[in-house]
């Protein structure tokens, strides 16, 4: 969003309120309130103000209208109302986007996270955050993990029983349920169960969910390091191995916040462990063939990473419309003119290139783009015993030659056989 001009003097407040309305905010954030000329919230947020001559302006949506409304008003003592804390899941992330910080006074109330924390006796540092609101549920797929603390964002009313629902279905049903609603305020109500058995019928819609997740001997785990088993995801065969996948993903160096593309995703699995790491990375899957792309769509629902972008079109055309990312795995179509060029061309400068192949015509590629751009090439060879008669016997897996390059970082490119 364009900037018409640049105002120094704070006059975009941010504050943030709890169920008990006014009377929960200190003396400050009352007075940048009733200092605005005009106040945008939520109908809950509003009702919780007195009858005033400022302008009252429910939120719009999209988010983009409030934006460009509040471009507007800009330079005009504006006070946008949000819940707890706006940085917190809220408002306050957007707004700092679209505005200098200069510009803005952010007061926030306690979050719905410190005020679980509170209830629950949890440390801040010990507890994972997950927001429902506006997403789907398969998102907390990927941070079940045995004695996991939680603290869940609902999205409504429903969110407590399909959140036990979920538990149940993935193993974890002897989990421990906690639902909090309105917290801090008169109507405040704590109701817990366990997973397997809940049958609270639906509360208020404001409610925050903490749960102790505890998993029985028959749980499949799903652990967030490289490296998941191949039956986990759905495949007809085009699937980059446990062992393969594990070293690739190591070769590739993911960081929370960086984007990987995954060319010639087959059923997506290198993306897919690529965002399991962190919640913020992001990987855009790029898949040809149709009945592959939706096997990516459905084991990226399953593993917990829905937010995984799936591409069904022809590389390299289809590239050139995607955000420059900082990772690229090539795991299918390297003979494909003009693919790992327009690949090379895209990843941002720092950034890591990885592809493999498994045949003799591959190679030969992956040797001659060596010989221009420098990098490594590594051999991998996997192999598992089986019986053999009444003994056992080692069985390979056809091997792979794997190219990793970093895009003008020097002496990081130079030829390394390894």
């Amino acid at each position: 969003m364009a900037m018409s001009r640049k105002v120094c003097t704070p006059w975009l407040r941010v504050v943030g309120i709890g169920d008990r309305g006014l009377d929960g905010l200190s003396k400050e954030a009352r007075e940048l309130i009733s200092t605005a000329e005009i106040i945008i919230g939520g109908k809950r947020h509003l009702s919780l103000m007195p009858k005033t001559a400022q302008e009252h302006i429910v939120w719009p949506s999209p988010i983009s209208i409030l934006l460009n409304k509040l471009t507007e008003f800009r330079g005009t003592k504006t006070c946008v109302l949000a819940t707890g804390d706006p940085m917190c899941y809220g408002i306050g992330a957007s707004l700092c986007k679209a505005f200098p910080i200069q510009e803005m006074i952010i007061s926030p109330s306690p979050s719905a996270l410190s005020l679980a924390c509170a209830r629950m006796g949890w440390p801040h540092q010990d507890v994972e955050l997950v927001t429902l609101h506006g997403r789907p549920l398969a998102i907390l797929r990927s941070y079940l993990q045995p004695l996991a603390k939680i603290v869940v964002l609902s999205n409504d009313e429903n969110s407590p029983r399909e959140v036990a629902e979920l538990l149940t279905e993935q193993g974890f049903g002897n989990s421990q349920i906690t639902v909090l609603e309105h917290m801090g305020g008169s109507s405040e109500r704590r109701i817990e169960g366990i997973a397997r058995s809940w049958s609270e019928k639906p509360g208020a819609g404001f409610n925050t969910i903490a749960i102790e997740i505890l998993s029985s001997p028959e749980t499949v785990l799903v652990t967030r390091h490289p490296g998941l088993e191949d039956d986990l995801f759905i495949n007809d065969g085009m699937l980059t191995k446990k062992e393969v996948r594990a070293i690739t993903l190591s070769a590739l160096q993911p960081y929370p916040g960086s984007l990987l593309w995954d060319v010639g995703a087959g059923s997506g699995s290198v993306g897919i462990e690529w965002m399991r790491l962190s919640p913020r990375s992001l990987a855009i899957a790029i898949e040809e063939d149709v009945d592959r792309a939706a096997t990516i769509v459905k084991n990226a629902n399953q593993l917990g990473t829905p937010k995984l972008q799936v591409i069904n079109a022809h590389a390299p055309e289809c590239l050139l419309s995607l955000p420059r990312p900082n990772a690229i795995f090539i795991g299918g179509g390297i003979a494909t003119k003009g693919l790992f060029d327009q690949c090379w061309e895209s990843l941002q400068e720092g950034g890591c290139l990885v592809t493999n192949v498994v045949t003799i015509e591959g190679e030969e590629i992956l040797t001659r783009k060596q010989a221009q751009l420098g990098g490594s090439v590594t051999k991998i060879t996997i192999s598992k015993s089986e019986p053999l008669g009444k003994y056992r016997g080692w069985r390979s897996q056809m091997p792979v030659t794997q190219l990793r390059l970093f895009k003008n970082l020097g002496e990081r490119n130079q030829i390394n056989e390894s």
